[in-house]
């Protein structure tokens, strides 16, 4: 595993991602709106701007030398509440990061990424695949998320290996920001970050010509999945 482009990866299961990455002898390369930890490789990018997010992934290609083996779409948030209590600016934002984004840094690292036959893994959630209540924006970009990766890996077979991870709610700060009665409950169930993120690189480190089209990760009480 050489480069590995990562957005968010300077939080949650992005900063996850990137450790084992790390850990395994490549080279994370991080594009974030925050600094991570650490003095890794990182370019500036706010994200809800899908132009500035294609231009940040050039750029983070170049700081790679020129080449990357992978693209992990880590990045993405949420403000839960009914449809008519969210500010448009906000749900807009929420689809945005969460999935325009996500093709946009796709779209940009694609001719890297056929050079060297490399591997894109996109971050759905188990709300991409069940729906629940007060979160219309986050379900409507992460259902959007498993078509685009499912259309995707239709469109780069044999040249791009695709897999789509599923994952399960975890222990990091996507829910610090909530009401209450949106965080989960001193008896929820949460994967750690490190073991999703262990799953990630392992879809990245297929052998040419063996590809891991999805991966479901979740803690074995997830309550929205299946």
């Amino acid at each position: 595993m050489d480069a590995v482009l990562i957005t968010g990866g300077s939080s949650g299961l992005g900063a996850a991602v990137a450790d084992a990455v790390r850990k395994e002898g490549g080279r994370p390369v991080i594009v974030d709106r925050q600094r991570p930890a650490d003095g890794l490789d990182w370019i500036e990018c706010d994200l809800s701007d899908t132009r500035a997010a294609e231009d940040a992934t050039r750029r983070a290609i170049a700081l790679a030398g020129g080449r990357i083996d992978g693209v992990v779409t880590a990045a993405g948030f949420d403000v839960p509440g009914a449809l008519a209590d969210i500010p448009a600016e906000v749900w807009e934002r929420i689809v945005t990061v969460d999935l325009l984004a996500t093709a946009a840094v796709v779209r940009a690292a694609l001719p890297t990424l056929e050079e060297t036959h490399g591997s894109i893994v996109t971050v759905a959630s188990t709300l991409g695949v069940k729906a629940v209540g007060d979160a219309t924006a986050y379900c409507a970009a992460k259902f959007g998320v498993v078509g685009f990766t499912r259309s995707l890996a239709a469109e780069l077979a044999g040249r791009v290996n695709v897999t789509l991870l599923i994952p399960g709610g975890m222990r990091t700060r996507f829910f610090d920001d909530r009401d209450e009665q949106y965080k989960p409950g001193p008896d929820a169930s949460l994967n750690e970050p490190a073991d999703t993120a262990a799953a990630v690189v392992f879809a990245l480190s297929q052998p040419p010509g063996c590809s891991i089209r999805e991966l479901v990760v979740a803690s074995e009480r997830e309550t929205s999945y299946p």
